[in-house]
C-alpha cells in the first residue's frame, strides 16, 4: 500500500507543475485578453473624444467669426447713426445746432456728430459751441482723425 500511494505521490508531483503551468498560461492568457479588450476601449473613447473636441472647436470658429460679423454690422450701424444726426444738425440753424451740442454730455458722440458734418456746415456750427464743449471736441477729433489715418497708412503698406 506504501508502495501505491508512493506511486500515485510521484504521478502527482510530476503532473502538479505541467498542471499548475498550463492553469498560469490560462490565466495570462484571460488577463492578456481583458488588457486588449481594455485598450480598444480606451481607444475608442479617446477618438470618441477627439471627435468632440473637433467639433468644439468648428463651433468655436463658427461663433468667433459671428461675433465679428455682429461686432461689424454694430459698428456700421453706429456710423450710419452718427451719419442720419450729422444730416439733421446739417439742417438746423448753426447757432441752434451749436447750442445743442454745447448741452451734449458726451463729448465723443458730439465729436462724431461733428466729424460726420460737411466741413463748411461743421465750421459754422463749432463757431456757436461752448469752448470748454469745442476743446474736448477738437481733441477727440485729432485722435480720431490720428487713427483713422494711421489705419489708412497700415491698409496701404
Amino acid at each position: 500500500m506504501k508502495f501505491w500511494a508512493a506511486i500515485v505521490l510521484t504521478i502527482i508531483s510530476l503532473c502538479t507543475p505541467g498542471y499548475a503551468q498550463e492553469a498560469q498560461k490560462a490565466e495570462i492568457q484571460r488577463e492578456m485578453q481583458k488588457l486588449i479588450e481594455l485598450r480598444n476601449q480606451l481607444q475608442k473613447l479617446i477618438q470618441e473624444k477627439k471627435e468632440i473636441l473637433r467639433k468644439i472647436e468648428e463651433q468655436r470658429e463658427k461663433l468667433k467669426a459671428e461675433r465679428e460679423a455682429l461686432k461689424k454690422e454694430l459698428e456700421e450701424a453706429k456710423a450710419e447713426r452718427y451719419k442720419k444726426l450729422a444730416q439733421i444738425f446739417e439742417k438746423m440753424d448753426p447757432e441752434l445746432a451749436g447750442q445743442k451740442i454745447s448741452k451734449m454730455t458726451n463729448p465723443k458722440e458730439a465729436a462724431l456728430i461733428i466729424y460726420n458734418m460737411k466741413t463748411r456746415l461743421a465750421g459754422q456750427v463749432m463757431n456757436y459751441v461752448d469752448p470748454q464743449m469745442a476743446d474736448k471736441i477738437v481733441q477727440i477729433l485729432t485722435n480720431l482723425k490720428v487713427s483713422s489715418s494711421n489705419s489708412t497708412q497700415n491698409n496701404l503698406q
